[in-house]
């Protein structure tokens, strides 16, 4: 590799935030109509502090402004969140901008309902639905195995529901040379879970780790690396021998329901679906988070950067303030009526101290959910491959798990223009989700690299997958430069740390996850590890929290304005007496009727 855009080090990006939120005495309001319950002198007063700026807190801040009340999101890094772009710093030059790197490349499958809702009602000039306008549609999916490719085409036929599904599996489990009997053996597990009740899935599934709801145990290496814990590991990273049934199986079924509805009108009413794969036509701040930023400060929302949550001050079961602190030191006291927590549950276990576990004992919980590491790295490349893949690709035998995107293809601006010093052409994006297996470059795991030796590696694998017909799609020449997520951290002679990690829905995970609303009358919660529809650590699960959050407050403020919508996840109609049937069976302690045991399946 010629050059390298280097990570920016988190020490300098959090002091460049620092410095970007000026001073913060201009957000000191007027005093509020209700009375604040403790005389403690604020520095800032509101009616509802939103501590984090991410998608869930942006969320909240939008419902609650809609619905007039006066609300201040408070953000230590930059807005966004995880969403957030991460420009390269000194990359532009004669006037064009800095690469654009980011955490991670942003996905928005079809079965998305709540994040495209909050998307048309961010005005955009130009745009009849606004930013909603800025999502494209993927042409295809592709699965790549050291054995060969598979292509998954979004629109497949959809003349059944299960052959359908089956037609999707069949044609990775072949690529991947599963055996033909075992292939079948899993197709039968989804629909078992298809049919499985509400009752079923929660009482049952939830506490079933993948790797043995799919008898991985007992099949091929091939059956193990591919349906066992590849698909887990590629999609959500989490590892099939930990994760949720229950989580897997609501993922794997709705991108099959997104899929067919593409192919089926009559689907795509009745599942308000959208095409199965869709991402954003520019960099995600210029296409959406500035825009919406933009967007709540026309509404009346106020923000300050710089400042993370620190303590939540408790007096008589209600939260009395919050005190906030800059990275030099500098406190900031809060007073509000309502405190929205809007941060990762990494940052919120810690923000919940004894005080308020003793308020709220359920957060206590908080303490049992389990992160891994999901991070990004970016190739800035000076022309196209030969072949781009119109949509993402999973490469299910990688040894880091990963994952990627082409996003010159989608991108509707000239990148040597826009970008950089000239030479741009193309930039791919990709995930990182096994940092602690070793690679086949220098045999070390992510966590034990340097960022010179990660971007190598990701390098290679891709090569070693993408070229591995013959055709030569990646070469070292193409690269000029790269950016790794700043928020994985290397210190010198420790393993490197990602600061900003993602939640794993493990096994059983559910009965650790709060509601949105809390045991203390003033405190909501607004992130991905709130209970939700989606049941998986994403912007929607996010969004769908905010929206919840917003909910909550609606009701304990005694208001009588509408509540957010929360969208749904869809399934067949046709399957409801199925799913009627199971439940009876689940409640007399019988398995649902299409279950078998691996011994069942022939050779």
């Amino acid at each position: 590799m010629k050059t390298e855009a280097n990570a920016l080090s988190r020490r300098v990006f959090l002091s460049r935030a620092a410095a970007a939120a000026g001073a913060y005495g201009y957000l000191a309001g007027p005093a509020l109509a209700w009375p604040l319950r403790s005389r403690q002198r604020a520095d800032v007063t509101t009616g509802v502090a939103v501590l984090g700026g991410g998608v869930g807190g942006l969320t909240a801040a939008h419902e609650l402004a809609e619905r007039g009340f006066k609300v201040t999101v408070f953000e230590p890094k930059a807005l966004g969140g995880k969403a957030r772009s991460i420009p390269v710093a000194r990359t532009g030059t004669g006037g064009r901008r800095n690469l654009p790197g980011e955490h991670g490349f942003r996905f928005f499958p079809g079965f998305y309902k709540n994040v495209p809702d909050t998307m048309r009602r961010i005005p955009v000039a130009g745009n009849a639905s606004g930013v909603f306008d800025h999502l494209v549609d993927a042409r295809q999916e592709m699965f790549v195995f050291d054995t060969g490719q598979a292509y998954l085409f979004p629109g497949f036929d959809s003349h059944g529901f299960s052959e359908g599904m089956r037609s999707v599996i069949t044609a990775i489990g072949l690529a991947g040379r599963v055996p033909p009997n075992e292939i079948e053996y899993f197709v039968r597990k989804l629909l078992v879970f298809q049919t499985s009740s509400d009752a079923r899935r929660v009482g049952q599934w939830e506490k079933v780790s993948w790797w043995d709801y799919v008898g991985a145990e007992h099949f091929s290496p091939e059956y193990q690396r591919v349906f066992g814990n590849g698909l887990t590991k590629d999609l959500v990273a989490a590892k099939g021998k930990k994760a949720s049934t229950r989580t897997i199986g609501l993922m794997a079924l709705a991108f099959v329901y997104a899929g067919m509805s593409q192919a089926s009108p009559q689907i795509r009413r009745q599942s308000g679906y959208g095409a199965a794969d869709r991402l954003l036509d520019a960099p995600t701040n210029e296409a959406w988070i500035d825009p919406w930023v933009a967007h709540l400060r026309r509404l009346g929302v106020r923000f300050v950067t710089g400042y993370g949550a620190r303590r939540l001050r408790m007096e008589g079961g209600h939260v009395a303030g919050a005190t906030l602190i800059r990275r030099n030191g500098r406190r900031l006291r809060v007073k509000a009526d309502h405190y929205v927590a809007a941060m990762p549950v990494e940052k919120a276990r810690v923000l919940f101290d004894h005080p308020v576990r003793a308020a709220a004992p359920a957060l206590a919980r908080l303490d049992r959910l389990e992160y891994d590491y999901m991070n990004g790295i970016q190739f800035f490349l000076n022309r196209l491959p030969p072949h781009p893949v119109q949509g993402h690709v999973a490469y299910l035998n990688s040894a880091w798990s990963l994952t990627s995107i082409d996003q010159g293809v989608f991108w509707k601006r000239d990148l040597a223009a826009t970008y950089g010093d000239g030479k741009l052409k193309d930039i791919l994006s990709v995930d990182i989700s096994d940092f602690f297996s070793p690679g086949i470059l220098y045999r070390r795991a992510a966590v034990d690299c340097t960022p010179r030796q990660i971007a190598r590696e990701c390098w290679a694998q891709l090569k070693q997958d993408l070229n591995s017909k013959g055709d030569v799609e990646l070469s070292d020449d193409m690269v000029i430069g790269w950016h790794l997520d700043p928020a994985v951290v290397f210190r010198k002679g420790r393993r490197a740390v990602s600061t900003e990690p993602l939640l794993i829905n493990t096994a059983g995970s559910l009965a650790n996850r709060p509601h949105s609303a809390t045991a203390i009358p003033n405190l909501f919660l607004a992130a991905d590890y709130v209970r939700c529809n989606i049941d998986l650590a994403t912007m929607e699960g996010a969004n769908e929290a905010g929206r919840q959050a917003t909910n909550a407050i609606l009701d304990r403020s005694g208001s009588r304005a509408t509540r957010a919508t929360l969208g749904t996840l869809w399934e067949p109609p046709e399957y409801d007496s199925a799913k009627a049937l199971d439940e009876r069976l689940y409640r007399a302690g019988r398995p649902n009727v299409l279950d078998v045991v691996p011994a069942a399946v022939p050779a």
